[in-house]
């Protein structure tokens, strides 16, 4: 739109403009408070005249932002002093309206589609769609704004640490009612509005400032993030749907961290990183209290963990020895065999075509709920007036496996290990020819990745209650990995948020059960387009990525000596 439009046009029609976009956004505020759809079943119910729906609430999120954004530079902007002019105020009333239009029309493409054609819209979703089109025709008229410098103003320690509280607290809000929406495109619709709304935050630098807020606070940050991921059982009224949801995110969360040490950090390509998970939970589902277990001996739990993640990286160093020696095409070849072989194995100890382990194809069912120090994970328990269910008890099971996961990664991502294994990831010949034992360093990484999926498959079978051959397929890691590169490899934030993405989308567009598949395709293409280094970038991967860009060069070195800084205080002005 830049190029199209020159400065001088945008001089010319600034007044016209803003007051087009500013109608626009009117009316798309408007439209909330009439009805969208002739039927109740559309969305959450939008058929009401002034009576917005809760979706409906939400959406006023984006137009009244991009209302803000043209309105108060133009009458109070002396008042803000130095903010006026740290922030992007036009670029992000830009981004707002585009946002707001693509909103608009994916909530009436689901009435459509729920409703069974456009006639079904009622004059409010057209009203939005009108205004929605009328900010975005007006806002790229208006003249660029300079970069927004937020994040170098200077704010006081206090107001750091409330801005990371309420950043928590906003998305333990936003996550509950995401995860309570059973329409699919009502997730749709709120998913888009979120993705606006983030869009237009980082557009005026709010996301950086949270970010250097962040690694100023860093144990606010942390402690705050778990008090809410603590609390989330809390917001869900006992619903057992939701909190299973929740809880198979976090596995499948813990085990993509596992393989974020083997792809994101050691740059290995492993195509049958699933088979680490099912070892894991085979293991525990073997040596569990089930009658279809195959083995007399049932060990406490803790030590049923302890031998499933070392039975998992006995695998990993099985497989290792005689392929790591290989790399590229050839290393995934042989990871994608190795989880077929897995899976073929477990379909074999049946008892006719090898050792009864696992009951063959029907695998082992019935296993127990956890009793760990007399508490009961398959029970109900009421806390602060508000029933906890099962799925709940295992979900903060998995946050405690999740966050000695983080521990464990972080230290090793810091520690000589991982420099090590960054500068294999960067040129491994040149790593060996400065001393760094490859081999040993690459096996280090395949057997570690693989104990964190076996514990992680090991809280899985109890969670699951059954473990059969077939939910351990080439897809399930290609997932993995897809959560990895989709998250941003190399970093434990991205890995969780990508995790969270890919199990979640699933379960709530089972509306579009037979296009899931291409939606995700769809989503991947748009990722490596447009931002190949993953939602949240490790510096050293967008340098990679745009290292033509010179000023993302010089943003990202100013970031790493921050970085460094903030942890070495005693080497201030030290030069990377």
């Amino acid at each position: 739109m830049k190029a199209l439009i020159s400065d001088e046009t945008k001089v010319r029609f600034r007044l016209p403009a803003r007051v087009v976009s500013v109608v626009g956004a009117l009316a798309v505020i408007a439209s909330v408070f009439l009805p969208w759809a002739y039927g109740h079943e559309a969305l959450d119910d939008v058929t009401f005249t002034g009576a917005p729906s809760p979706l409906q609430s939400f959406f006023l999120l984006l137009p009244g932002l991009v209302l803000l954004l043209l309105v108060v530079p133009f009458l109070g902007k002396q008042r803000l002093g130095r903010f006026a002019k740290a922030i992007a105020w036009n670029t992000s009333a830009r981004t707002g309206s585009l946002a707001t239009l693509a909103t608009v029309v994916i909530a009436l493409a689901a009435i459509a589609i729920e409703l069974k054609g456009l006639i079904n819209i009622e004059i409010g979703g057209w009203v939005a769609f009108g205004g929605a089109l009328l900010a975005a025709v007006g806002t790229p008229l208006l003249p660029d704004s300079p970069e927004p410098t937020l994040d170098r103003v200077k704010t006081p320690k206090w107001a750091q640490i409330v801005g990371i509280v309420a950043m928590m607290a906003a998305v333990l809000f936003l996550a509950s009612f995401a995860l309570n929406q059973t329409d699919a495109g009502s997730f749709l619709t709120f998913g888009a509005l979120l993705v606006g709304v983030v869009l237009v935050l980082r557009q005026l630098g709010v996301l950086g400032w949270l970010s250097i807020a962040a690694a100023n606070n860093n144990r606010v940050l942390v402690l705050s993030a778990f008090v809410v991921a603590y609390a989330f059982p809390f917001t869900q009224n006992g619903s057992d749907a939701n909190m299973s949801i929740a809880s198979q995110v976090l596995i499948f969360a813990a085990a993509a961290l596992g393989l974020n040490i083997v792809v994101g950090l050691v740059g290995l390509l492993d195509l049958g990183y699933i088979a680490f998970l099912g070892a894991g939970a085979f293991t525990a589902a073997i040596l569990s209290e089930s009658a279809f277990s195959t083995v007399d001996f049932h060990p406490p739990f803790l030590v049923t963990v302890l031998i499933s993640g070392v039975v998992a990286s006995l695998l990993g160093l099985l497989i290792g020895a005689p392929t790591l020696r290989v790399s590229g095409d050839y290393l995934a070849i042989v990871t994608l065999a190795f989880g077929e072989i897995f899976r073929i194995t477990m379909n074999n100890l049946d008892g006719n075509d090898g050792p009864n382990l696992t009951n063959g194809s029907n695998g082992i069912s019935g296993i127990p709920d956890l009793n760990f120090l007399g508490f009961d994970f398959g029970q109900a328990h009421t806390i602060f007036g508000v029933e906890i269910g099962r799925f709940a008890n295992y979900y903060w099971l998995m946050l405690m496996v999740i966050a000695l996961i983080i521990v464990v990664f972080m230290n090793l991502n810091y520690s000589r290990i991982g420099r090590g294994w960054v500068a294999i990831r960067e040129d491994e010949l040149a790593a060996e020819a400065m001393g760094v034992n490859t081999f040993a360093l690459k096996l280090l990484a395949f057997a570690g990745g693989a104990f964190l999926a076996g514990v992680a498959g090991a809280v899985k079978a109890h969670h699951d209650v059954s473990v059969t051959p077939d939910q351990y397929v080439f897809l399930e890691s290609a997932f993995l990995l897809a959560a990895v590169v989709l998250g941003g490899m190399g970093t434990v934030m991205g890995v969780l948020i990508g995790a969270t993405i890919l199990k979640l989308l699933p379960e709530k567009l089972r509306f579009f059960s037979e296009y899931r598949l291409l939606l995700f395709g769809l989503l991947m293409i748009v990722m490596m387009q447009f931002r190949p280094e993953g939602i949240i970038a490790d510096e050293r991967r967008q340098l990679e990525f745009h290292g033509e860009d010179e000023q993302l060069a010089e943003e990202i070195e100013e970031e790493l000596i921050t970085h460094h800084t903030h942890l070495f205080p005693e080497r201030k002005g030290f030069v990377l």
